[in-house]
């Protein structure tokens, strides 16, 4: 992945600062992990989001709540996932997570 002509989102990023993240992110991660066949594309989403919100790591989640459209989960089951983790996260994480998803979800309408 990371030798395509166009660059990735990751090489736009920190290809500049970090060229070996960029490569485990794109090639490892992305062109490995991602792509294993024991789980389906939205479980992993699935997993990942819930992930994210659990970590506090809204950075990330804008991405990732886009991907997961992207793999087949819709808005509904995404906010259903945040209302969800606020009993198992935490509500101030939950309520960092809904705020990103408004602000994403929003934009495309």
């Amino acid at each position: 992945m990371s030798n395509s002509i166009e660059p990735t989102p990751a090489q736009k990023m920190i290809g500049d600062i970090a060229p070996k993240l960029v490569q485990l992110n794109d090639d490892v991660l992305f062109g490995d992990i991602w792509e294993r066949g024991e789980l389906s594309p939205r479980d992993r989403s699935l997993i990942t989001v819930s992930s994210l919100i659990t970590g506090g790591n809204t950075q990330q989640l804008g991405f990732h709540l886009n991907k997961a459209k992207e793999n087949g989960l819709s808005e509904e089951e995404l906010i259903e996932v945040i209302t969800h983790l606020a009993f198992y996260a935490g509500w101030p994480k939950a309520m960092s997570a809904i705020m990103v998803a408004k602000e994403l979800f929003s934009k495309e309408k």
